[in-house]
Order: structure tokens, then sequence, then C-alpha cells
């Protein structure tokens, strides 16, 4: 089953242990603006009668808004870049599809808490994946390039939950 853009927000907020307001802030910071209520409903699933475990969310959001989050993040965490886009435009977007959405985590958490390559293969490590740095160097590559590789969905949850047991331990 593949990681729900929802799922990748609940679980990275979970590891940071992100509150909601911070949340709307790190949006704002992104480019998107959203209210904690809003929020409050990416993050919730529907509710579901009976003893079925329901796989959606109230408020589905696109991998547009995740990357600007993401964004949000790195700016949090690093700072307003010196050259960054004036006059209201976006951000770059890297997303232009859900296959790449697990290398555009990768990427943009190695960047917002200045990971090392060493530090990310210890946060897989913590969850039980071994990776080599020549494995992690091909999923951090950009698309396109004759090395580069699809980050899966196993490397993208167990580094998460590599976050949660470093983070919040």
């Amino acid at each position: 089953m593949c990681m729900q853009t929802n799922d990748i927000l609940n679980r990275l907020r979970y590891a940071l242990d992100i509150k909601d307001k911070e949340m709307v802030e790190i949006f704002a910071l992104g480019g998107v603006e959203t209210t904690t209520e809003e929020v409050r409903e990416m993050l919730a699933k529907v509710p579901v009668v009976g003893e079925e475990k329901s796989n959606e969310f109230v408020k589905t959001i696109d991998i547009q808004t995740l990357e600007a989050f993401l964004n949000g993040l790195v700016t949090l965490k690093r700072g307003v870049q010196e050259d960054a886009p004036t006059n209201g435009q976006k951000q770059f977007l890297m997303a232009n599809d859900h296959r790449n959405v697990n290398n555009i985590l990768l990427k943009k958490m190695k960047i917002a808490l200045s990971l090392t390559s060493e530090d990310m293969i210890e946060l897989l490590q913590l969850a039980g994946v071994n990776l080599s740095k020549s494995e992690l160097s091909a999923v951090l590559r950009k698309e396109g390039h004759r090395n580069y590789k699809e980050c899966g969905d196993r490397y993208a949850r167990n580094f998460l939950k590599g976050l949660a047991l470093k983070y919040r331990s």
C-alpha cells in the first residue's frame, strides 16, 4: 500500500512533536494559508462504523501542499534564504507526481534538520533498516540523473519512524 501524503504529514508531525498552531505557521512559511481546523482535518481519519479502520482522511492534501509544508519546515529550521523568490513568487516545487514524493521528503528533511548522510543512515538503523551510503545517495539525487533511484515507502516510513525514535525519546 502506497503511503498517502496525509499519512506522511501525520507521521512527520508526530516525529517532530509539532503542535497544530505551529503547523499553520509552517504551512504559511511554505506559501499555503490554512487554519487550525483545516490542519486537524488533514490529520484526522474519516470515522467508520463497525470494526473496520479507515485509511481515508477528512481533508486529503495533494503532493504540492505536502511539499509546501516541507518548504515551510526548511524555512522555519534554517531561516529565509538570501536569494529567495520575491514579489510573492512561489517557492520552486520539485513534485510532479506521486512517484517521487518519498525522495522529496528525504531531501527536504535532510536540509531542514541539517542532517548528514551518516545521520540519515543512523535514523534508518534506529528503525531497523540498513542502507548503504551509495543507496542513500541514489535516492537523494535529482530525478533524471543516471544514478537516481526512487525511494520506496519502506525507507520513507522507516526514516519517519527513526525520526520519532530520536526526537521523541
